[in-house]
C-alpha cells in the first residue's frame, strides 16, 4: 500500500518495517513466538511516541462524547493508531465496532476525504439490534459525516471499495467462539479480499491460556493469541508485528473478562496482520 507521510504515516511506517525486520531474529534472542512468528515489541508504548498537536486535539474533539473520553486511559487509542499508516483519505473499516469508540476515532483521524464502514455481521444484527442503532446514530451525526454502516453475513464481508485497514477491537473471541473456527477463517478470507494489497488487518483481544481452544472464547470471551494468527496467516496474511501497548502481566487469564476483578484490565493482545503486495514485500 503506497500511502503519503501525513501526520504520523512516515513514522508508523517505519515502525512496521523495523519490525518485520527485528522479527526475523528475535527468536534466536530468546522473544516468544506466536504463530511460528517471534513477537516483536515495537516503538509505539505510552511516552515512546511523539505525539503532535493534532493527534492530543483527536482525544479533544468536541464530536467525542464524554464516555469515550473516559476510556481513553485505558483504551490507549493514540498509541494503537499510531500502529498502520493512516493517511487522509484512506479507506477503513470497523468491524463489529460495538459502541462506535474506534469508528468515531478513525472516522476523524482520516478526514472528510477518508471513509469509515461501519460493518456488522447480520448474524449479530439480527440478535442484537440496537448495534446497527448505534452505529446508524454516528453515521446520521454531521460531525461524522464520513462514516456509513453496513450490515452483511460475517463471511461474506465486503463494502463498495477496496480497504486500507481492517480494524477489529474485542470481537475476534465472538467470532470464533460463537460461530465457529471455521466461520471465523472464512471471515478472514473475505477480509483479504476486500483489502487493498499491503492493506493491514488489526486484531485486538483479549488474552487466553495457550491450548485452551474454544473454551476460553466461549466461557471467558478469552482467546489464544495463537489460534487468531493460525487463522489469519492461512487466510493469506502475514503478521508484521504484535504490540505490547494493552498487555497486562498481572492478569493471570483466568476470570470472564466481565469479572469485577479485572474488567477493563485484562491483557489484550494487538496483531497487526498485512495482505502482500504482488511484489511480495508487504509494501
Amino acid at each position: 500500500m503506497k500511502v503519503s507521510p501525513l501526520r504520523r504515516g512516515a513514522f508508523r511506517a517505519s515502525i512496521i518495517i523495523l519490525g518485520s525486520v527485528l522479527a526475523s531474529g528475535a527468536q534466536s534472542l530468546g522473544a516468544p513466538v506466536l504463530g511460528g512468528m517471534a513477537l516483536v515489541a515495537e516503538s509505539s508504548g505510552r511516552g515512546q511516541v511523539a505525539l503532535q498537536k493534532s493527534d492530543a486535539g483527536l482525544l479533544a474533539s468536541p464530536a467525542r462524547p464524554d464516555t469515550d473520553r473516559a476510556r481513553d486511559a485505558l483504551r490507549k487509542p493514540l498509541d494503537l493508531l499510531a500502529l498502520v499508516p493512516l493517511p487522509k483519505g484512506a479507506a477503513v473499516a470497523d468491524l463489529m465496532p460495538g459502541s462506535g469508540y474506534f469508528t468515531r476515532l478513525l472516522s476523524l483521524e482520516i478526514g472528510a476525504s477518508g471513509h469509515v464502514f461501519a460493518v456488522i455481521p447480520a448474524e449479530m444484527a439480527a440478535r442484537h439490534p440496537q448495534l446497527s442503532q448505534t452505529a446508524q446514530a454516528i453515521a446520521t451525526n454531521p460531525a461524522f459525516s464520513n462514516v456509513s454502516v453496513v450490515v452483511t453475513p460475517i463471511v461474506d464481508f465486503h463494502v463498495s471499495q477496496p480497504l486500507d485497514l481492517v480494524w477489529t477491537s474485542q470481537n475476534y473471541h465472538d467470532v470464533y467462539g460463537g460461530m465457529g473456527p471455521e466461520t471465523a477463517l472464512r471471515m478472514d478470507q473475505a477480509i483479504f479480499l476486500a483489502l487493498k494489497p499491503g492493506g493491514y488487518y488489526v486484531v485486538i483481544d483479549h488474552v487466553a491460556l495457550a491450548g485452551t481452544g474454544i473454551v476460553a472464547p466461549t466461557t471467558l470471551h478469552r482467546i489464544d493469541p495463537a489460534l487468531i494468527t493460525k487463522q489469519v496467516e492461512t487466510a493469506g496474511f502475514r503478521l508484521v508485528s504484535s504490540s505490547p501497548v494493552l498487555r497486562n502481566p498481572t492478569d493471570d487469564h483466568t476470570l470472564p473478562v466481565f469479572d469485577k476483578n479485572i474488567r477493563g484490565h485484562t491483557d489484550q493482545v494487538t496483531l497487526i496482520f498485512q495482505k502482500p503486495s504482488p511484489k511480495g514485500d508487504g509494501n
